[in-house]
């Protein structure tokens, strides 16, 4: 199994860290500035996703570290419903989230892996 020394050669925090960076160009080009309550959440939950990555990396024990990711989890499918929201309310189309979902799905894949990883490390202790 791999020895990681740093969160950012994770493959799931660089998968959030593309989810972050295409919710911030979306929240730009997408919403009106009015919809003040969606801009919050996306980008709040867009930054919860890498942050508590980093933060579970820093933990000291392993379960501590899934808890963590379990909430980047969390706020990936956060993150998904509010992009349904914006083309329910048709704020958008569902090909303008599109890539977008792609890039959430392949984040939580990610983390699930990860996640999977750290429960072996974490029962071989």
């Amino acid at each position: 199994m791999p020895s990681y020394t740093s969160f950012e050669e994770l493959d799931c925090w660089q998968k959030c860290r593309k989810v972050r960076i295409w919710i911030e160009d979306f929240i730009d080009n997408k919403i009106n500035g009015k919809d003040f309550d969606m801009i919050q959440n996306l980008r709040r939950a867009g930054r919860s996703t890498t942050r508590n990555i980093a933060e579970g990396f820093g933990r000291f024990h392993y379960k501590e570290n899934i808890q963590f990711c379990r909430i980047s989890r969390g706020s990936l499918f956060e993150i998904k419903d509010d992009l349904i929201i914006c083309v329910d309310e048709k704020k958008v189309s569902e090909v303008e989230i599109k890539a977008g979902m792609l890039l959430i799905d392949e984040a939580i894949h990610s983390i699930n892996g990860y996640t999977k990883y750290l429960s072996i490390k974490a029962n071989n202790q």
